[in-house]
């Protein structure tokens, strides 16, 4: 199950992060925007789904090395396993897109414009619900 529902799918040509482009000044928007075009310039328009590029290039990147406070949902009885967060740019887009990296990538494997795809990913799982989100993975990596 999606931890957040519309935000990609993997119908069609594949995984896709999901954003929206507004009609009038082509603006994309990644969270999704479904209410009104967030571009302070724009009178607005039709705010129109489309999929995101698959690959983009590392803007930035760190690591998680603490257990985030609440909200953030973890069992405190499991030893905290840290993980890379990596800020992709989606050239075409013209806009960065925040995700972690896929498990086994840490920071010693990444560097500024490296190239990285999205692919689906594990957030966690709650009584019997494997909640689902997206990693990125440099590219040439096997899954």
């Amino acid at each position: 199950m999606p931890a957040v529902e519309g935000w990609f799918t993997d119908e069609g040509d594949g995984f896709r992060l999901l954003g929206t482009r507004c009609a009038a000044c082509a603006s994309v928007f990644f969270p999704r925007e479904d209410a009104h075009c967030r571009n302070p310039g724009c009178g607005g328009g039709d705010l129109l789904e489309v999929p995101l590029s698959r690959r983009g290039r590392i803007w930035s990147y760190t690591d998680s090395r603490y257990r985030p406070p609440s909200p953030y949902v973890s069992d405190p009885e499991l030893p905290w396993e840290p993980y890379a967060l990596i800020a992709v740019e989606l050239e075409s887009e013209r806009i960065v897109v925040l995700g972690q990296a896929v498990p086994g990538i840490t920071v010693a494997d990444l560097a500024v414009g490296m190239e990285v795809e999205v692919v689906p990913g594990v957030l966690g799982e709650d009584s019997g619900t494997l909640w689902t989100t997206w990693h990125w993975r440099p590219t040439g990596v096997a899954a």
